[in-house]
């Protein structure tokens, strides 16, 4: 009773409904994203170095996660694959959001001409299938981490334009904006002082879903060879280049896997659980 009491007393103090599953999935998120800001003080081995006499060796005190193809650590691959695949999925998740707000709100604001040329040219970008485009991208133009960046920002900007630009809509109707203009208000206070603050909880929870496709998609194009080269790993060529160790269970390949599985999980289930002053956009 005395936990129920407390529990309650500080959802009502922070105005906020708190929800277990939403803070278990809070602590792994922000478990990875420390891994992944701290990997190089925190890796027991250097990344490349070889410490295991054989492949695909066995947990064990001193290689925790076992070792991969070529007897290196797994834990410390582990640990630096998060800071590749966290660090270049926040990166474009947070570009294709910016880009894709930013035009969603202008497009709903301006209407006429603008609005019908830039959901047309992001229409066409939408047609085409994530996943060749950025095989397409990266096979013509070369796998680095800024050209992954870009190609995976790009694909998620229409996706990000559409949504802002629904949610700015409904927005720019009614009757606080409409005494802006009045006022004589120009477009970048529209966006900024009037829409934005209106829409930015769904905007966020967008945000956080976009970062698990792009995650997946990084992954999937790593499995594949195009996404990060070596000597660099995230964990997608994690799992590719120790796809040999599937037949021995290995902990090389299962590890790689789990991890991207408990950080996608994990945001899904940070999102669905959001309390719903921050998914509700009429929340005050």
């Amino acid at each position: 009773m005395k936990t129920h009491s407390s529990t309650g007393s500080l959802a009502a103090w922070s105005g906020y409904r708190i929800n277990l599953v939403g803070l278990a999935a809070f602590s792994v998120v922000l478990f990875w994203a420390l891994v992944a800001l701290f990997a190089p003080y925190i890796t027991p081995h250097s990344v490349g170095e070889m410490i295991d006499l054989d492949y695909f060796g066995p947990m064990r005190p001193g290689l925790w996660l076992g070792s991969d193809y070529l007897g290196r650590d797994m834990l410390s691959r582990i640990i630096y694959g998060a800071r590749y695949t966290v660090g270049i999925s926040l990166a474009a998740v947070s570009i294709a959001c910016f880009t894709g707000v930013v035009l969603g709100m202008t497009s709903a604001v301006l209407r006429g001409p603008v609005d019908m040329v830039v959901s047309r040219i992001l229409d066409a970008m939408n047609s085409i299938p994530s996943k060749l485009f950025g095989l397409m991208v990266v096979a013509a133009v070369g796998s680095s981490i800024p050209v992954l960046i870009l190609t995976l920002s790009v694909i998620y900007v229409p996706g990000a334009y559409r949504f802002s630009r629904a949610l700015a809509i409904n927005i720019d109707t009614m009757d606080f904006i409409m005494v802006a203009r009045i006022r004589g208000e120009r477009l970048p206070y529209l966006i900024a002082s009037e829409i934005l603050p209106n829409i930015i909880g769904p905007v966020l929870a967008d945000l956080g879903l976009r970062f698990v496709f792009i995650v997946l998609l990084l992954s999937g194009l790593s499995f594949l060879g195009l996404g990060v080269q070596p000597p660099y790993a995230d964990w997608g060529a994690l799992v590719r280049e120790n796809i040999g160790g599937l037949p021995f269970a290995a902990p090389a390949v299962i590890v790689p896997s789990l991890a991207i599985a408990t950080l996608t999980i994990s945001v899904n289930l940070l999102i669905d659980n959001l309390p719903q002053k921050i998914r509700d956009r009429s929340a005050s």
